[in-house]
């Protein structure tokens, strides 16, 4: 049996839910003067609006996002704690102080300071020095840092952003998406809910200096929590921005702007647009059973699917367009199946759009099946591929 013919056969293979949708006007367009833009509803990964989102362009400071999710990463690990000191060297001072001329915390020179202040260093007041200070004191180096937060990105799927520094300072290499800005935004905010609320703290003293939070959204009544601004002459004006209302929450990436007024105006344009122009509704609840996938092999023939949170999805108002959905997976899947594991996906298209595409887990355990049922299913499994092997060659004209 040509496993590998199995495999390719089975990408294909789905399960038509046929979820409905309501009949109205079409969905309504939206304008915006940044370049670059992504707005994205947190809960069901539905992008409400793009604009360039998958355009590489420069971070600015937005590249210190990265830079403390991989700090975070460390502190989940048990490498840092909090309460772990890193030392302000004379580069950190020099080239990431308050004489530099861009944004710091202003340490001192050869302090020793703790992690809970240097985040809120790095988060609240947008610190070079104390970035330079943790990247050194986490890998030796910010050049090794720099590679630390490539390799954490890759691992979180940005598989397009690159990152040179821990500061946001210019280099020609290190890029990112708006799309990947907002994916490493929702993955923070999911995986280190507790330390993720350090990015809405307004204001942070240090060395007697008080700095308010440079998000200016948090000043605003669109309820704002996190996460980071950015400028440099080579990127204008960004900012990576999450705000919840109603329970909802919206994550929103914007860059290129021409200054910083125009960018706080277009990022609140957005998320009030996003909140007021759609309306979500539930498909399945958390844990509910979904669909199932085959099972090769197992004590049942079959997988039941789930969701690790509820399937929603985002509808424009009055909007008449055709929703269905489809569990795709590589099977048939081989056992042991342990409960948790994903195993599946399900991917929702709204019109020609694909507005849905998010993992599906083993809602049971399935273990391996006794010697009989793996006979007959290695007999039907031989059978179903002679018979594509078959409709393979009468089809492809040789």
């Amino acid at each position: 049996m040509g496993w590998c013919s199995v495999q390719a056969f089975a990408l294909a293979a789905a399960v038509a839910l046929g979820i409905g949708a309501p009949q109205g006007a079409s969905a309504q367009s939206f304008q915006t003067a940044a370049p670059h833009a992504i707005l994205m509803d947190y809960d069901t990964g539905t992008v409400l609006f793009e604009k360039a989102a998958d355009e590489l362009t420069a971070p600015a400071s937005m590249a210190k996002t990265m830079a403390v999710e991989v700090i975070f990463s460390e502190i989940a690990q048990g490498r840092l704690s909090l309460d772990s000191e890193f030392v302000i060297s004379e580069n950190a001072w020099r080239k990431g102080g308050g004489s530099s001329g861009g944004s710091a915390m202003f340490a001192k020179l050869n302090d020793r300071i703790k992690l809970s202040d240097l985040l809120r260093g790095i988060i609240v007041q947008s610190g070079n020095d104390a970035s330079i200070a943790v990247a050194e004191g986490v890998a030796g180096t910010e050049e090794n840092f720099a590679r630390m937060m490539t390799k954490r990105a890759r691992e979180i799927g940005m598989a397009k952003s690159s990152f040179r520094n821990a500061t946001g300072f210019h280099h020609p290499d290190q890029k990112v998406t708006m799309r990947e800005l907002a994916i490493l935004a929702a993955h923070t905010i999911e995986t280190y809910p507790e330390l993720y609320k350090i990015y809405a703290e307004r204001e942070f003293t240090w060395n007697k200096i008080r700095q308010q939070n440079r998000n200016p959204l948090l000043r605003l009544d669109v309820g704002a929590d996190g996460l980071k601004t950015g400028y440099i002459e080579e990127s204008g004006y960004g900012l990576l921005a999450s705000a919840v209302q109603n329970g909802q929450r919206l994550i929103l990436a914007v860059n290129g702007l021409k200054n910083a007024r125009e960018r706080e105006a277009e990022a609140r344009k957005l998320l009030e647009w996003g909140f007021r122009a759609f309306e979500a509704r539930l498909l399945f609840e958390k844990g509910e059973v979904i669909g199932e996938a085959k099972v090769f092999g197992g004590a049942r023939n079959a997988v039941p699917l789930a969701a690790k949170r509820p399937v929603r999805l985002l509808f424009p108002r009055g909007t008449g367009e055709r929703v269905s959905a489809r569990i795709v997976y590589k099977g048939p899947i081989m056992p042991p199946v342990q409960q948790g594991a994903e195993v599946a996906r399900l991917r929702v298209t709204r019109g020609d759009v694909q507005a849905l595409d998010m993992p599906l887990y083993a809602a049971e355990e399935v273990g391996v099946g006794s010697i009989p049922q793996r006979a007959v299913d290695g007999l039907l499994e031989f059978g179903t591929g002679l018979v594509r092997k078959a409709f393979s060659r009468s089809t492809s004209g040789g």
